[in-house]
């Protein structure tokens, strides 16, 4: 199962908490990028640039899309490449939503996050607008996240994604 949304959607924290719950892997496409480059998405965006950045996302979800047997978190951005989008058919899908005021409380200022570099709360509203479309189109199911904990959305995940498959299976 893949999580899908924008930065401060809390995708990495809900994956944790389902794998615990499911007892399997979590893997974060953002680290496994991290680990091929040797060093922080920041550093990559600022040493090598945006584009090595997305292609470097681009091999991790794929990579970790045919590996990877538990709950995976990908990149906020990662499903604006045509091969990833491609690459998720026929996997279960889940946006975790989030709203403009709760994603600016979430990433604060932007530390450490490169393409909110200037004004955080325009740059977030941009992205939100931008991306809302492509995470709709991936999504099997959407969660909406403002006001609640990182306990009730995987609950929810879970309760989505377990009747889901109980559907599949009765059919």
């Amino acid at each position: 199962m893949v999580l899908v949304g924008p930065m401060g959607a809390g995708k990495t924290t809900v994956a944790g908490l389902l794998g615990r719950r499911w007892g399997v892997p979590v893997r974060d496409t953002d680290q496994d990028v991290e680990h091929t480059a040797g060093k922080s998405v920041a550093e990559i965006f600022v040493d090598d640039g945006e584009q090595r950045f997305r292609d470097l996302e681009r091999d991790a979800v794929a990579e970790a899309l045919t590996a990877h047997p538990g709950v995976l978190a990908l990149g906020g951005g990662a499903v604006l490449d045509p091969a990833t989008r491609a690459a998720l058919r026929g996997t279960r899908v889940v946006f975790l939503e989030v709203g403009l005021s709760d994603a600016v409380k979430r990433v604060g200022l932007g530390v450490g996050r490169p393409l909110l570099l200037g004004n955080v709360r325009s740059r977030i509203k941009m992205l939100l607008d931008e991306r809302l479309p492509v995470y709709t189109e991936v999504a099997d199911h959407t969660v909406h996240t403002d006001g609640r904990t990182p306990e009730d959305i995987a609950d929810e995940v879970a309760r989505l994604v377990e009747h889901a498959e109980q559907a599949e299976v009765g059919a």
